[in-house]
């Protein structure tokens, strides 16, 4: 389809013409057949860039399924300054878990069985947002228990003081102090 009607979801109702401009005009039958040829030549180079497209992501792309009582991670999506289960930046967890799938609730979502820390958050996700969990009893860590607000954050308080020091450079003193969260 022509790049007009992509974007708007209808035919371009004008003639168009994307024929170079010079001292010939074009008119009638001769003005169609130009102009069909662009909008064929431009469905084509869309066709091939999205085949295109296409093919580097399938590459990637794996299907998953998952059955009732697997268990999976939830991703926790990494927003920039904002405190997830109690770390910052580069040390927050990327996924937390595992759950228990209940149910299957579409053919790419999933309800999971979610920990009463966590009751404010809807329990059906998007299976981009799960990883299979290959869980080894030995190596799984308790949970923390997490006080989530409506707003889906987490407030930490400082528990004490445990180190204060002042850093001092040639034009300014920095005081740098080590907190106990």
């Amino acid at each position: 389809m022509a790049p007009y009607e992509a974007l708007y979801g209808r035919r371009c109702r004008t003639p168009l013409c994307w024929e170079e401009i010079r001292d010939r005009k074009l008119y009638g039958a001769e003005l169609v057949q130009v102009t069909t040829e662009k909008v064929r030549t431009i469905r084509d180079r869309i066709k091939a860039a999205q085949d295109r497209q296409k093919k580097y992501v399938d590459v990637r792309r794996r299907p998953l399924e998952f059955s009732m009582g697997d268990q999976v991670f939830l991703k926790v999506a990494p927003w920039k300054n904002m405190l997830r289960f109690g770390l910052k930046g580069k040390l927050t967890p990327r996924f937390i878990g595992p759950f228990k799938i209940l149910q299957r609730v579409g053919p790419v979502a999933y309800k999971v069985d979610l920990p009463p820390q966590l009751a404010k958050v809807h329990d059906v996700f998007h299976v981009s947002l799960l990883r299979k969990a290959d869980v080894d009893p030995a190596r799984v860590l308790p949970q923390v228990p997490v006080e989530v607000k409506e707003d889906l954050t987490l407030e930490l308080r400082p528990i004490r003081i445990l180190d204060h020091e002042v850093k001092e450079l040639r034009s300014k003193k920095i005081p740098i102090v080590r907190i106990l969260w």
